[in-house]
């Protein structure tokens, strides 16, 4: 197909990028901890790392993984944290050791870790403590074998080290009480790794690098096995625009976003260690009076959000008397930038907030806008570079301009599968190879992508998938429920709000009974804020309930 969005690629922007460049993600991380050694990789409560003590850290766990834990290339190393310092140690230890990366959502109910654990087979589990009691409620019925604990401070140099770690445990108290027998510590870990050699491994581009969890429409998470050769084709492609008018080792990244979640983990952790950039890792962004205040401790030159991130940041009272003097890039996504909230953005900051869109599937960066956009166009952007979209009926025949379909991606950050699903695998694959996205949109002239509707039952809260299917497994198992189904809503705060409508058996079943059954089971951001009571759900004559039915009288 002819790609008539190149037309429009800013000055410098190359049509498509060289995948020889580097190997595997090892390369990126040995490379770039080498070229950069010296200069700050991430900073934490004020705390730095270097990229040669990164470097150093990630040595010796990945040591300990092989000669310690016995582990071989291609063993699930599962990893349970916040953005904190020992995040990306851990996650380039495993890497550089030849293993695959499993990222959990440390505020995941034992129901959800159990299954992600089980499902992915993971070997190793690293878990900042807060979040080990939930692990102790599963540990007996998951495959892993070692457990690695660690404390939010412990990579903060003594005296911070310990006060902070005092502070979370004793003050904060959010630490709840657990045991997990034969549980090493990460410093202990580090200890011992860095006594022996990290042995060389060959990867090469058709190696797992992750296994990326995301929801399923038959009720449970799906992990997207993202090759090292996905990986490194999207760090190159959005290192290419995110950093094009930029220079090397002079930038620093807010990286607010979860680093579990892929569009963090790519844009920001991995991205910017190509560019010898420096992460200020923000542990807790929902408190917004400290984010605020760690902003103003120093200028920043990068920010990647959502926008119910941009949101709460804007209408902080403090937030205008941030230096943004420094400020050169924002960028969206996860979910669609509101132009209400763009605006505002560049009204306080000066710069364009610009949009991009992905999926887990595609590593994320699909399509991205022109650095260089004067305003907010309302666009997702152009497909980026070595990368091919198209807008296409339900029969997968591709359609013209400006007519919507489902949005079709093809290119080398496509995910090879999920990972023991190939049925699943084949539903969102295209005889040719493209991605069905579930995303409704079309594409005008200039090449511009324009998301307009979603295909599938998929409810995007504050950028993070919910799917329908689990949701209503869950409230069904509630006795005092005979049927429910769930939708997403507008919602000026998180995009989409979980709407969930139910027809009870027990009239005593309530609104709160729903969510507090649904909190003991789902994390938070899958408990629906609206609860809708109904003598009978609308069905198809088969009897399948009609979600669309519901959303659109919703």
């Amino acid at each position: 197909m002819e790609r008539i969005w190149l037309k429009n690629y800013p000055q410098g922007i190359p049509q498509d990028i060289d995948m020889s460049e580097y190997g595997s993600l090892k390369d990126v991380i040995e490379s770039s901890c080498a070229k950069f050694k010296g200069l700050n990789a991430y900073s934490n409560f004020g705390k730095t790392m270097s990229y040669d003590r990164l470097e150093a850290f990630s040595r010796s766990f990945g040591a300990w993984l092989q000669n310690e834990a016995g582990l071989q290339k291609g063993d699930r190393v599962a990893i349970m944290m916040p953005n904190v310092l020992q995040y990306p140690v851990a996650v380039f230890g495993a890497l550089r050791a030849g293993m695959v990366v499993v990222n959990v959502n440390p505020l995941y109910t034992p129901r959800e870790l159990e299954h992600q654990l089980t499902d992915s087979g993971a070997k190793v589990l690293v878990v900042v403590e807060n979040f080990a009691n939930t692990v102790q409620q599963v540990i007996d019925r998951v495959p892993v074998e070692k457990v690695v604990t660690t404390q939010i401070g412990d990579l903060l140099g003594f005296p911070k080290s310990t006060l902070t770690n005092f502070v979370v445990k004793y003050i904060k108290k959010a630490v709840p009480s657990w045991s997990l027998p034969g549980s090493q510590r990460f410093l202990d870990v580090l200890n011992k790794g860095g006594r022996g050699p990290l042995q060389p491994v060959e990867l090469n581009h058709d190696d797992l690098a992750f296994l990326q969890y995301t929801g399923g429409t038959t009720g449970v998470a799906k992990g997207a096995m993202l090759t090292h050769g996905n990986m490194v084709a999207n760090v190159l492609q959005s290192a290419a625009w995110i950093c094009n008018n930029t220079n090397e080792a002079e930038d620093r990244i807010i990286t607010a976003l979860p680093l579990y979640h892929i569009f963090s983990l790519t844009a920001n952790c991995m991205v910017f260690l190509k560019m010898g950039g420096e992460n200020v890792l923000i542990t807790n962004p929902r408190d917004f009076d400290g984010f605020v205040k760690e902003l103003k401790a120093a200028p920043f030159t990068a920010f990647t959000g959502v926008n119910t991130l941009f949101n709460a940041l804007i209408n902080h009272p403090e937030f205008p008397n941030v230096d943004f003097s420094e400020l050169k890039l924002t960028l969206g996504g996860g979910m669609a930038v509101q132009r209400t909230v763009a605006e505002k953005w560049r009204e306080i900051t000066g710069k364009t907030l610009v949009e991009a869109y992905g999926l887990t599937e595609t590593s994320p960066a699909a399509c991205i806008n022109p650095m260089t956009l004067a305003e907010f166009n309302g666009s997702i952007g152009l497909p980026i570079s070595s990368t091919a979209v198209t807008i296409r009926d339900d029969d997968a025949n591709p359609l013209p301009l400006g007519e919507i379909g489902e949005i079709c991606i093809s290119g080398p950050q496509v995910m090879k599968g999920y990972w023991q699903r190939e049925e699943a695998t084949a539903e969102v694959m295209t005889d040719d190879g493209a991605l069905r996205t579930g995303d409704m949109g079309r594409m005008d002239e200039d090449g511009f992508v324009y998301l307009t509707d979603r295909k599938k039952d998929m409810i995007l809260v504050s950028g993070f998938n919910v799917y329908p299917n689990e949701l209503e497994d869950v409230i069904c198992t509630h006795p005092g429920v005979l049927e429910a189904a769930a939708v997403g809503v507008p919602d000026e705060k998180s995009g989409e709000a979980i709407k969930v409508f139910v027809v009870r058996k027990d009239e005593a079943v309530d609104r709160d009974v729903i969510r507090a059954h649904c909190r003991e089971s789902m994390t938070a951001y899958k408990v629906p804020k609206h609860v809708e009571f109904r003598e009978e759900l609308p069905k198809t004559n088969v009897g399948k309930i009609l979600r669309r039915e519901l959303r659109d009288g919703a």
